[in-house]
């Protein structure tokens, strides 16, 4: 497993990741999909480092160098230097040990290549495995933020728990 730079032949693949509905409840933009001329204007912006971007995303590679997720860092800050870190792994993926190993793998380029501080991570509260996952890694529930993202029910809301790494200690 490695992770490595977004590729323009990644397109299909971030298609894919990109329009799955069972994704966009975690995110923070409305749900609505998303077309393959914007994921090549992106594609073709994502040079941009992290310092002028804000975000960095990066492709989980499988063994066989296929692409199996994306390990984003976002809202990054440099005066604090910290930034937030997501995980995606494809459904047909997922329990394969893929997202603990990019996460291990970040954690040393994090704290010396980008000379962080801090990761933090915003998790459902009822995504116990990214919970797990997390903690595993030496993340520490930090807090828990009320009604944080709207469930796809109607009138229904979801906790999120906030997670957070000293990569200095």
């Amino acid at each position: 497993m490695t992770l490595r730079a977004l590729e323009p032949d990644d397109l299909e693949f971030l298609f894919a990741l990109e329009n799955d509905p069972d994704l966009w409840a975690v995110s923070d933009v409305l749900p609505a999909p998303i077309s393959r001329h914007a994921l090549r204007e992106y594609l073709r912006h994502s040079a941009a480092s992290l310092a002028e971007a804000g975000q960095m995303r990066l492709i989980i590679s499988s063994e066989e160098d296929k692409p199996v997720g994306t390990l984003d860092l976002y809202d990054y800050s440099a005066l604090h230097q910290r930034a937030g870190v997501g995980i995606t792994v494809l459904k047909n993926e997922r329990r394969r040990g893929y997202a603990q190993k990019a996460l291990l793998q970040l954690l040393p380029y994090a704290r010396e290549a980008l000379r962080l501080h801090q990761l933090y991570c915003t998790i459902s509260e009822d995504n116990l495995a990214s919970i797990s996952l997390f903690a595993k890694i030496g993340f520490q529930k930090v807090g828990v933020r009320r009604d944080w993202l709207r469930a796809a029910t109607p009138g229904r809301w979801i906790n999120t728990v906030e997670m957070q790494l000293l990569l200095s200690e």
